[in-house]
């Protein structure tokens, strides 16, 4: 966690010394949606996954790879029992 994010981090602790318990909860509800709006998957990739899953879209766009049909049809045997 970078000091910025600490800083900002204490600065909320100390806000919430000031509020009333119903505050507190308005404030925890407010955080929660916020947290679950914005984190998404995508969002938890490493940076390096998140670049091979853009250049796997580029390529399925131009028409390079292979269709699942087809690499079923190799591979879907190790699949089966």
């Amino acid at each position: 966690m970078s000091t910025q994010s600490n800083t900002t981090d204490q600065q909320i602790l100390n806000y919430l010394g000031y509020l009333s318990e119903k505050k507190k909860k308005a404030v925890l509800s407010v955080v929660k949606t916020f947290a679950e709006e914005t984190i998404t998957l995508w969002d938890l990739m490493p940076d390096e996954v998140r670049k091979d899953v853009d250049i796997s879209i580029l390529q399925a766009k131009k028409g390079i790879g292979r269709s699942h049909e087809v690499v079923w049809k190799k591979y879907g045997k190790w699949l089966k029992k």
